[in-house]
């Protein structure tokens, strides 16, 4: 008896490791079928909101050459498996902002990359749409995947028309579905994708339809042609639900948009979104009985981070273009790959919020301004919109890191203005919410009252405030009447090459270093 009381913890341990070590079996094996014969598998791979092609955070998560091998594995295990991916990925990025071969990038390298990887399908994202008109259509050219979307057209030539491809001089029209089959055995079974956007992103040239019209008629219109239909949307996840309200019959909505992955179902359909630059994929694995025309599937979240290896095909694409980037880094700063700060707190740095809210990234450029003058001035503030990474940093930041969440930087130029004007910017902004116009400030606040202050104190029309903010904003761009010409603008001074508030992104990455 005594025995066994003294060997009692070590037994309770190891049965706690055996049924843990059990139960990750049963987890990796519950995305798989047991095959029956007759039946037809197929997998589909999906990402959606991808900027970056190589891993990011240190080199801890990400990178679409890891995302190759796994796609790789998976076409090992199935040869009827799709890589998709549903919307933003030619905009924005640091490397985008680089000039190759005398032009900007904006987006080549990941249609080079993705080109390598063979994806079969992409819907369109609202980045896209920050291309000029002749990028997109380039960028479109050079693709070698299919692009669906049923409410996203370009207007030149006076009408609106869907996009299109020119491929050896013809035009090939991006259709408004897609039709996918997959035959086992001498038994086919078709699958049909449909696709809209969200219309978050108005720029001269492109025009949207209603997103609902146009998902519940292309549906209805491709429904007597397939044996099922999925989504492949580029929407908020609320505008997904109603999709899947309005159509029911569609088993799995495939979504972009949110930055974090999601899993939710409505009805009998379920929507799932992977995490931005593909720190998850997600897997769905299918099964169809043609005798009962049923079909079933299960979806497995998967982290890629440095435990994945690189496929060396697609790993070399993404050195030729890092290369690229680190040889243009350096103009600007020695050590790129630096660890300029360690944080456990997500920073958030994504489109909606950065335009929207003051959030802790926001915040911490534009203290890193006031950092830039050793803390001289009262207050510092600069436009969401020069904020580009649409993403949250966590853990390991590096010198790029920075580059990436400032890619066009800029000078931080210091201003003596009155409290009327600063009121009046202030004003600008808050009313700009949702534009790249609305501002991240520092020393700036709104009380319940409606009152602006400045360092706890209200902000009097006739004082004199020594303001940081960006040379962009000084040229008038976001905010018309923020100029030199203006009267209550009574001095400006912009610093020199060597001076650390010559670059925005210097100065962040300076102030990190001084707060380790």
């Amino acid at each position: 008896m005594s025995f066994f009381k003294k060997q009692l913890p070590l037994l309770i341990i190891l049965c706690l490791l055996c049924a843990c070590k059990a139960k990750n079996i049963r987890h990796n094996e519950a995305f798989h079928f047991s095959k029956k014969p007759g039946n037809i598998y197929f997998t589909i791979l999906q990402i959606n909101d991808v900027y970056e092609i190589a891993p990011i955070q240190a080199n801890k998560f990400g990178g679409m050459a890891r995302v190759e091998t796994i796609h790789q594995e998976l076409l090992k295990e199935n040869p009827n498996t799709m890589l998709v991916l549903a919307g933003d990925f030619l905009n924005p990025s640091l490397l985008g902002t680089m000039k190759f071969e005398g032009e900007r990038v904006r987006g080549k390298q990941m249609v080079e990359v993705m080109n390598a990887m063979n994806f079969e399908l992409v819907a369109f994202g609202n980045h896209e749409f920050d291309l000029s008109y002749s990028n997109l259509q380039d960028r479109l050219n050079e693709s070698d995947f299919e692009w669906i979307s049923s409410n996203v057209f370009h207007n030149r030539g006076g009408e609106n028309h869907f996009f299109h491809k020119v491929i050896n001089g013809k035009k090939e029209v991006v259709n408004e579905t897609y039709t996918k089959e997959f035959t086992v055995n001498g038994k086919t079974l078709k699958l049909g994708f449909i696709s809209v956007c969200i219309p978050s992103n108005p720029k001269s040239y492109v025009s949207y339809s209603d997103m609902y019209v146009e998902a519940e008629r292309t549906f209805k219109e491709l429904q007597p042609k397939v044996d099922f239909v999925l989504g492949l949307t580029h929407v908020k996840v609320a505008q997904d639900r109603e999709i899947a309200k309005l159509l029911p019959e569609i088993p799995l909505i495939m979504g972009g948009h949110e930055h974090t992955n999601k899993y939710e179902k409505v009805g009998k359909t379920v929507i799932t979104k992977a995490d931005a630059n593909v720190k998850t994929v997600y897997i769905h694995r299918f099964q169809y009985n043609p005798n009962t025309d049923k079909l079933e599937f299960k979806s497995e979240l998967k982290t890629i981070d440095e435990k994945i290896p690189s496929d060396p095909k697609v790993g070399s694409i993404v050195a030729k273009w890092q290369n690229l980037l680190r040889t243009k880094i350096k103009d600007i700063i020695d050590k790129p790959d630096e660890i300029v700060y360690k944080t456990k707190i997500a920073l958030d740095a994504r489109d909606t919020p950065i335009r929207s809210v003051q959030t802790n990234m926001g915040g911490i450029i534009a203290k890193a301004m006031s950092f830039a003058y050793n803390d001289t001035i009262d207050a510092a503030f600069v436009n969401g919109g020069s904020i580009r990474i649409d993403d949250k940093l966590k853990g390991n930041i590096t010198a790029t890191d920075i580059f990436r969440v400032l890619p066009y930087g800029g000078k931080v130029i210091k201003v003596k203005m009155k409290g009327s004007l600063l009121k009046k910017v202030l004003d600008f902004g808050e009313k700009a919410s949702g534009t790249g116009a609305y501002l991240q400030r520092f020393n700036l606040k709104k009380t319940d009252t409606g009152e602006w202050m400045i360092k706890n104190s209200a902000i009097e029309k006739e004082s004199i405030y020594t303001i940081a903010t960006s040379d962009y904003l000084l040229k008038g761009y976001d905010i018309p009447f923020l100029n030199e010409k203006n009267k209550d603008i009574l001095n400006v001074y912009s610093p020199s090459k060597n001076e650390l508030s010559s670059d925005i992104r210097k100065s962040v990455i300076q102030f990190f270093k001084a707060k380790k």
